[in-house]
């Protein structure tokens, strides 16, 4: 079965988005300085491309998951990829009441608590990875300890402010083991493997 793994762009500070963030602008105020290692994109999540070796591997590995799961405001930010992140991937929501109607696409509201949402994913993802979006949805899933691995895209700026990517009550103490660090211009590419006692 594969691993559940967030792939986010960081601030060294420890911000994923700028002040102010919210549907019209979800990056925040500067935000989208966080991910300029992506290059200019184009339609859709598939095509942004890495200008960099280390930044096109770990683009690839996000873009080969099996499953998505997103928090239900980073879902509701992206209007949920259309149904469609990547390659026709089944989209998971933990929510506390689903939405009335129907949703895009393969997009499954649970509402049943993060580890079903996990073991759901997992499940439909079989041997790949399901990649996660979203930090209070990362952040819930340290503490049902249901994160496998944590992928940080270390961008080499201070924000002061902004949405913390570990904001709020603490999962408690989380050992994380260096699995991989790529040197690239644009961001340091960190990869942890969650050690929950």
């Amino acid at each position: 079965m594969g691993r559940l793994v967030p792939y986010m762009s960081m601030s060294l500070d420890g911000f994923i988005a700028g002040p102010g963030d919210n549907k019209d602008n979800p990056f925040g105020a500067k935000g989208h300085r966080l991910h300029q290692w992506l290059g200019g994109g184009g339609e859709g999540v598939s095509g942004f491309r890495a200008g960099d070796e280390p930044g096109r591997a770990m683009f690839g590995e996000l873009m080969s998951t099996g499953a998505v799961i997103t928090g239900r405001r980073t879902g509701d930010f992206a209007g949920y990829w259309g149904g469609d992140h990547h390659d026709g991937v089944p989209i998971f929501v933990p929510t506390h009441p689903a939405p009335a109607g129907r949703p895009p696409g393969d997009v499954r509201f649970v509402t049943d608590g993060i580890e079903s949402c996990a073991g759901q994913a997992k499940a439909a993802a079989g041997d790949r990875d399901v990649m996660l979006h979203g930090a209070y949805t990362a952040r819930e899933c340290l503490r049902a300890r249901v994160l496998d691995m944590l992928e940080i895209q270390l961008v080499p700026v201070l924000f002061g402010q902004g949405r913390w990517i570990f904001d709020g009550p603490g999962a408690g103490h989380i050992e994380l083991e260096p699995v991989r660090a790529l040197e690239s211009p644009g961001a340091l590419r960190l990869r942890y493997e969650v050690q929950c006692a």
